[in-house]
């Protein structure tokens, strides 16, 4: 699957190139970014950019770096992680910690969301935070999603367990909404 650039009023989401690696680092490299998320390491090397660069070249990922329309500064990232043969597809997304608290990260979830229900017919698309993360459980509410449920120590983040609050929404939920 050839992944296309979206746009929304203030962003493009686009693939990554190895050009995005010099502003990856300082973004996603930061202990605040890679404590709210499962699979960002800390520290974050040149390598782990590499490495992620190379993994996302799947026909079952669509995964976008944030950028700023005006400007083209790299942001973050969002993806969909698609399960076809269950027609739905788990949402991530991080942004670097100066872009917080501005509403990008709604934004571009929004338009993932439009993505996967509309460009890739989509039943379903869900979204896990950890446990604490008031910023992200806010993102997953105003894009319409129902919290489901708690995986009760879930995940093991620097030898803690967390636990994962589920989100989802369906197709129909999201084009009623």
């Amino acid at each position: 699957m050839k992944t296309p650039t979206l746009e929304t009023d203030r962003l493009r989401l686009r693939p990554y190139c190895d050009a995005d690696i010099p502003a990856l680092l300082p973004l996603i490299g930061t202990r605040e970014v890679a404590a709210t998320t499962l699979r960002i390491p800390h520290p974050y090397t040149e390598q782990d950019a590499r490495a992620f660069l190379d993994s996302i070249q799947s026909d079952h990922e669509a995964r976008l770096a944030i950028t700023l329309r005006s400007d083209g500064r790299l942001m973050g990232g969002i993806g969909l992680v698609i399960q076809e043969p269950h027609q739905h597809a788990e949402l991530g997304y991080w942004l670097g910690a100066s872009y917080w608290g501005r509403g990008y990260a709604t934004e571009a979830a929004r338009e993932m969301l439009r993505y996967g229900f509309d460009d890739l017919r989509l039943h379903r698309i869900f979204a896990s935070y950890f446990e604490g993360n008031t910023a992200s459980a806010r993102v997953l509410q105003k894009i319409g999603m129902r919290h489901e449920g708690v995986q009760r120590e879930h995940v093991c983040k620097w030898g803690k367990f967390i636990n994962s609050q589920l989100c989802g929404i369906l197709r129909a939920e999201w084009q009623g909404s």
